[in-house]
């Protein structure tokens, strides 16, 4: 989709709902991770949305393929692509709400809630209060920080003297959930069940294989936290077990609520952008220069690789009617908001396109906004920064391996394989 595509030539045919104008009824087609590309910044089909001329509210016709087909949703939703929109759905918790999202497990029946995702304020709050400890920055450079710097060592000293890596498939799907599964107390043994489990819900786009991946992973889930609960240790879901949520033992919804939300999040939202960040550096030989020469900046650039390269939108949904933008919002109505296009809003990023690595108040949506800000904003953080540090330290100047594919699923599908040479002296 270049940038000089315009609304008229993705408007479609659709017997929207009354309230919807027709002259906002587009076809997207760019649900995350489906419309691979082969652009140095791959996000850069959708930044054209946020632009002056675009309506503040777009919809989008419900989809036929994946999981809006397979849920049975065909209502359809509201676009919000500009900053200033994105930010009020995400606050604003008077009007917009985010329950039921990512509840997967209603495809096998199950009633429990996804927490906190899924659960608005006031109620929200007791448990992010409950679970936020663990994921704190004292505590990430106190418990987890010592436990990253060993794993990054570790894998970069098995490939350093190779000269290459497929830092996809075999270096950013293993370091974060290596991590993930040490805080949660996993066993490492389920490394590979895990990630087949995860892609076959979040990806396969198959009913069948998603019921069963969720009937796996749940029942495995559930034995955990049962075994836990006769012998607690160290890690998070023995903590999340035996702790007291406002003077009270969880409820046994509430443990798999939680620890189901936190499995769901932890597996591939940091790989998925490591393999980007490193595709990026790749083909940008000058930005990987000046990293190396400048390690100050390394914490900068990552907020502004995470700028650049949202992984993850999100959705809510209207707890009320009111009007917006002079179009009447119905109670139920859905909002899908486009993080990719808010990044890049001229309105709110001084030449929005440019990866700077200096860039001063990057205030993004890659970790979403409001109240349901990403729990494991600071974790990933510091896995980026720890990476590049280290990497930068020890491996040299690096580049694709010719004849690569470097084809990327802008989202959370984002790279299967990214080959990458070094010269070893």
């Amino acid at each position: 989709m270049p940038q000089t595509r315009t609304l008229d030539d993705i408007r479609v045919d659709f017997d929207a709902p009354d309230n919807v104008p027709k002259d906002r009824i587009v076809d997207l087609g760019f649900a995350m991770g489906s419309t691979p590309n082969d652009l140095v910044d791959p996000y850069e089909p959708c930044g054209w949305l946020s632009g002056e001329d675009i309506p503040r509210l777009l919809f989008n016709p419900p989809s036929m393929h994946g999981l809006g087909a397979i849920s049975g949703n065909r209502r359809g939703s509201w676009v919000v692509s500009h900053y200033e929109d994105i930010e009020r759905v995400y606050t604003d918790n008077e009007h917009f709400s985010n329950a039921g999202t990512a509840e997967f497990q209603r495809l096998i029946g199950e009633t429990f809630k996804s927490i906190p995702l899924a659960i608005d304020p006031p109620d929200h709050q007791k448990y992010r209060l409950y679970l936020m400890p663990y994921f704190s920055p004292a505590r990430i450079t106190r418990d987890l920080e010592p436990r990253i710097r060993t794993v990054v060592d570790e894998m970069i000293g098995a490939v350093e003297r190779k000269g290459e890596v497929d830092m996809a498939w075999d270096f950013a799907r293993v370091y974060p959930v290596r991590i993930f599964m040490g805080l949660m107390g996993f066993p490492e043994e389920k490394f590979e069940q895990f990630l087949d489990w995860e892609w076959d819900i979040l990806h396969s786009g198959s009913l069948e294989k998603m019921q069963a991946a969720l009937r796996g992973v749940l029942e495995f889930l559930r034995g955990f936290i049962a075994e836990k609960e006769r012998n607690p240790d160290e890690h998070l879901v023995s903590a999340i077990v035996h702790g007291q949520i406002e003077g009270r033992a969880p409820t046994e919804d509430e443990k798999i609520g939680m620890v189901w939300f936190l499995w769901l999040g932890g597996l591939d939202t940091v790989a998925a952008t490591i393999a980007q960040m490193f595709r990026r550096l790749a083909l940008q030989p000058d930005l990987q220069q000046r990293l190396r020469e400048r390690p100050e900046l390394i914490n900068s650039a990552v907020e502004e690789f995470l700028r650049t390269q949202p992984i993850l939108s999100s959705s809510r949904s209207a707890k009320k009617d009111f009007e917006w933008h002079g179009i009447q919002i119905r109670k139920g109505d859905t909002f899908a908001c486009l993080n990719p296009s808010g990044n890049f809003d001229p309105a709110r990023f001084e030449n929005p396109r440019t990866f700077d690595p200096e860039r001063k108040a990057n205030r993004h949506f890659t970790f979403v906004g409001g109240v349901h800000i990403c729990l494991g904003a600071h974790l990933a953080r510091r896995e980026l920064r720890v990476l590049l540090e280290q990497w930068f330290a020890r491996i040299p100047a690096f580049r694709v391996k010719p004849g690569a594919d470097t084809t990327v699923f802008p989202g959370l599908l984002s790279i299967r394989n990214l080959p990458i040479v070094w010269d070893v002296k």
